[in-house]
């Protein structure tokens, strides 16, 4: 049986049926309710229940807690409704507004940037805006659109996305093993919540694995390039594997040397033995440095998360645990399909 969900922040209802979610259905009809990961993990889609009864799939306890659930706050991603209801987005007035475009285009260069990692630059029939740091559905012929974060801030009608060969068949590896200048393109967006907020002027905290330095890089171009912002404090932590996974360091260098404010660490957690880098998992050195900071570090302070899941959700707690609330930590974690069919399955 099919609920209307009035969705007040919007002014808008909908109709969702049964095993929908609220978010599935409102993107369905173009609203542009914020979302990040989809998959519970974030937050970014977090509402408030105001009438009405739904049942939550699995999430993840940093993106909401026992608590908010109990005063009425669900994940508009995770939320089937078995009533009609009505709730209001959160922190709604946060939220940027972009108008969401189905636009035409084509791939315009291809760059391997690692063993596993693309760079491909697409030119739009017309420019598309969107914030750093958030994400849009990209579909080349043939092949299902995925979700890819924007690797620069807004420029014109180009777009850069960071793409990771994630196996061998799929749209990663035709992207990665077959993709050629002139290739057709659909891209859908902006989305996502998990963007620089541009007004502020407090300590931004960035942590990238792997592919997740796109989003994150996009970030800190964009606030290093700000003239108010470029005396704030910039941490950046960087994991990879091993030395083969690392990439864009010298860009990073350059940032450093034209702001000294922004610092940037790289981690590897396989490195050798001989290596004269940080070692280890980049949440542990990101525990360390905390503690060295300390906590007025934190005072109007922002984190930027982006990479594999388990590495977010651990840089959150750690993040929450050294202070800081968990309304300033916008996470964009990276989940393939198979893991967002597992959360599925284990609802």
């Amino acid at each position: 049986m099919s609920h209307v969900v009035n969705l007040v922040t919007f002014d808008e209802k909908i109709e969702v049926g049964p095993d929908e979610t609220i978010l599935e259905i409102a993107l369905e009809e173009n609203i542009s309710y914020p979302y990040g990961c989809a998959s519970g993990n974030c937050g970014a889609c977090k509402s408030r229940l105001i009438i009405g009864n739904v049942e939550m799939r699995s999430h993840s306890s940093f993106a909401l807690t026992d608590d908010e659930r109990a005063r009425g706050i669900i994940l508009a991603c995770r939320a089937e409704p078995r009533s009609d209801c009505t709730l209001a987005v959160m922190n709604y007035d946060d939220a940027l507004s972009h108008p969401l475009k189905q636009l035409q285009g084509e791939v315009i260069s291809v760059q391997k940037l690692t063993h596993d990692i693309a760079a491909i630059r697409l030119r739009l029939s017309e420019p598309l805006e969107y914030t750093a740091g958030q994400f849009a559905s990209v579909a080349f012929p043939g092949f299902p659109a995925r979700d890819y974060s924007f690797a620069t801030p807004p420029m014109n009608n180009e777009l850069e996305f960071h793409i990771r060969r994630m196996g061998d068949q799929g749209v990663s590896a035709f992207v990665f093993d077959e993709l050629e200048v002139g290739e057709p393109v659909a891209v859908h967006g902006p989305m996502g919540f998990a963007f620089l907020r541009e007004q502020e002027t407090g300590p931004i905290f960035a942590v990238a694995g792997g592919s997740g330095l796109a989003p994150i890089r996009a970030i800190l171009t964009a606030a290093l390039n700000n003239s108010k912002t470029t005396q704030r404090p910039i941490n950046l932590w960087f994991g990879a594997r091993t030395e083969s996974d690392v990439y864009l360091e010298e860009e990073l260098k350059e940032l450093q040397a034209a702001c000294p404010s922004f610092k940037a660490d790289i981690v590897l957690s396989e490195s050798k033995d001989d290596s004269l880098r940080r070692t280890g998992l980049v949440t542990e050195a990101i525990r360390s440095d905390l503690e060295k900071l300390g906590k007025q570090a934190l005072d109007g302070a922002r984190a930027y998360l982006a990479g594999p899941p388990k590495m977010v959700e651990a840089a959150q707690e750690i993040f929450i645990a050294a202070g800081l609330d968990n309304s300033r930590i916008h996470a964009d974690a990276f989940y393939t399909e198979e893991d967002k069919a597992a959360l599925d399955i284990t609802r």
